[in-house]
C-alpha cells in the first residue's frame, strides 16, 4: 500500500528520497557499444536474436510496409493522430526561433544565425508498450526546426514493427525507420553502420540501457537529456474526487516498476481515501503488477500543512509532471520553479499533455527540472555567430584589444589585432 508521510513529523530523507537504482549496466552497454562501432549490421542482427529473440534480414523498413500499416490502420485512431500531430505543430511552432544582426553606425556588424541539426535520430522504446505518441512528440518539432532527415529505432520482437508506430512515423514525417532498439540502436545512429546513417542528434526516451548509451556517446553526437523512470506529482486539496487523483497517480505507476506516483495535499482524511482508492483501482488494470510494485515501492502521500508548503515540497522534488489540482491553479502557477510540464486545474489529467494538447511529453526526470527543459524546437537547431569589422572601426579598438589580451598573458592576441592598423 502506498506510504502516507505527515510533513514534519518524518525524516526529509524520506520525503524527498528518490528511486535510485543499484545495479550498473555500465559496463554492459560499453560493451555493446564497442560491438556495434566494430562489426555495425552484424552485431546490431547479433543483438536482435539475442535481446529480443528475433533474426532480421533486413534491418530497416521498407516504404511500402509504412504505407500498408497506414493505410490498414483504424481510421477513428488515424484521426485522433492527425488531431494530436495538429496541436502539437500549434504549440511548437511558437518556439521557432530568427537570427537577428545588429549593425553600429561605424561599420561593425555582429549577429546569431539559426542552422537546423541536419540528421536526428528518434529512440522510440517498444518494450512492455508501444508509444506511437513518442514518435509525434519526437518528430514534429524535427521536422518544424527544418531537420533534413530524421531516422527513427525502435524495437521488434516479431520481424515486424508495430503498426501503430509505423502509423504515427507517417503523420508525423519520418524519413527512415530501423527495427533496433536497446543500447545497440543508440551505437547505429552514433557511430553508423552499414545500413544505419549516422546521426548528429539522439532523442526520446528508453529503459537503464538506452540512458547509460546515450551517456556514453554524448560528444560524439548531441543528445537531449538523460531520462530516468517516469515521474508525477500531484498537488491536490480535498475538494478533488479521491477516484480522479488515485487514477492520475496510477496513469505513471503503470509506466515501469521504478516510475514514481506523489501525491501532496493539505488532508489527512483526503490522503486517505485516496489510498483506498488506489487499492481498489490497482486490480482492475491490465498492467496491475507493474502499477503494485512501483506503488509499493515508489509511492507516496505526503500531507503538508497548507497548500503553500504543499508547493514549496513540490519545487523540492522538481518533478517531471506536476497536476495542480485546485480550483484557481493561476494563482499557484507562478509559484512553481521546478517542474517539466505543468497540468492546471482538477480538468487535466496528465493524460493530456501524454498524448494530445500540445506541449511535448518528452520531459526532465530525476530532478534535472530545476535546471532543464521539455522537449522543444530549440534542440534540433544550433546557432552560430557572426562578427564583420571595417578597417576604420577596427583601428579605434585595437589598442584596447591588444591590452585586454595582454592583461591575459596572450600577446599574439593582441598582436593580431594591431598589427592590421600599423603604418
Amino acid at each position: 500500500m502506498i506510504k502516507i508521510l505527515k510533513y514534519g513529523e518524518v525524516e526529509k530523507d524520506e520525503i524527498f528520497a528518490r528511486f535510485n537504482p543499484t545495479a550498473s549496466v555500465s559496463d554492459t552497454v560499453s560493451n555493446i557499444l564497442s560491438e556495434v562501432a566494430q562489426k555495425g549490421d552484424e552485431a546490431l542482427k547479433a543483438f536482435a536474436e539475442k535481446f529480443d529473440g528475433v533474426k532480421l534480414d533486413d534491418l530497416e523498413v521498407k516504404k511500402e510496409e509504412i504505407e500498408k500499416a497506414y493505410e490498414n490502420a483504424d481510421k477513428k485512431f488515424v484521426a485522433i493522430l492527425e488531431a494530436s500531430a495538429k496541436n502539437i505543430r500549434e504549440f511548437h511552432s511558437k518556439q521557432v526561433r530568427q537570427g537577428f544582426t545588429i549593425e553600429k553606425q561605424d561599420g561593425v556588424i555582429v549577429g546569431q544565425k539559426i542552422t537546423p541539426i541536419e540528421k536526428v535520430g528518434l529512440y522510440v522504446p517498444g518494450g512492455t508498450a508501444s508509444y506511437p505518441s513518442t514518435v509525434l512528440m519526437d518528430a514534429i518539432p524535427a521536422k518544424i526546426a527544418g531537420c533534413k532527415e530524421i531516422v527513427m529505432v525502435t524495437p521488434t520482437k516479431t520481424g515486424e514493427v508495430n503498426p501503430d508506430i509505423l502509423t504515427a512515423a507517417k503523420v508525423a514525417g519520418v524519413d527512415r525507420i530501423f527495427k533496433i532498439g536497446g543500447a545497440q540502436a543508440i551505437g547505429a545512429l552514433a557511430y553508423g553502420t552499414q545500413s544505419v546513417p549516422k546521426v548528429d542528434k539522439i532523442v526520446g526516451p528508453g529503459n537503464a540501457f538506452v540512458a547509460e548509451a546515450k551517456k556514453q556517446v554524448f560528444g560524439l553526437v548531441s543528445i537531449d537529456m538523460i531520462a530516468g523512470p517516469s515521474e508525477i506529482l500531484i498537488v491536490a486539496d480535498n475538494t478533488n474526487a479521491p477516484s480522479h487523483i488515485a487514477s492520475d497517480l496510477l496513469s505513471q505507476a503503470e509506466h515501469d516498476k521504478m516510475a514514481s506516483a506523489v501525491l501532496v495535499t493539505d488532508d489527512m482524511p483526503f490522503a486517505k481515501a485516496v489510498a483506498m482508492e488506489i487499492e481498489r483501482q490497482i486490480p482492475l488494470l491490465s498492467r496491475r503488477e507493474i502499477a503494485r510494485a512501483s506503488i509499493d515501492d515508489n509511492g507516496k502521500i505526503i500531507v503538508a500543512d497548507n497548500l503553500d508548503k504543499a508547493i514549496d515540497i513540490a519545487n523540492e522534488i522538481a518533478p517531471e509532471h506536476l497536476e495542480l489540482c485546485v480550483d484557481e491553479p493561476f494563482a499557484y502557477l507562478d509559484k512553481i520553479r521546478h517542474a517539466g510540464s505543468i497540468f492546471m486545474g482538477k480538468y487535466c489529467p496528465e493524460a493530456l499533455g501524454d498524448y494530445y494538447a500540445g506541449p511535448n511529453h518528452t520531459l526532465p526526470t530525476s530532478g534535472t527540472a530545476r535546471f532543464s527543459s521539455p522537449l522543444s524546437v530549440d534542440d534540433f537547431v544550433k546557432k552560430s555567430q557572426f562578427t564583420y569589422y571595417t578597417k576604420e572601426a577596427l583601428e579605434k579598438v585595437a589598442k584596447d584589444v591588444e591590452y585586454f589580451a595582454n592583461k591575459e598573458g596572450l600577446e599574439a592576441h593582441g598582436k593580431s589585432a594591431v598589427v592590421r592598423i600599423e603604418k
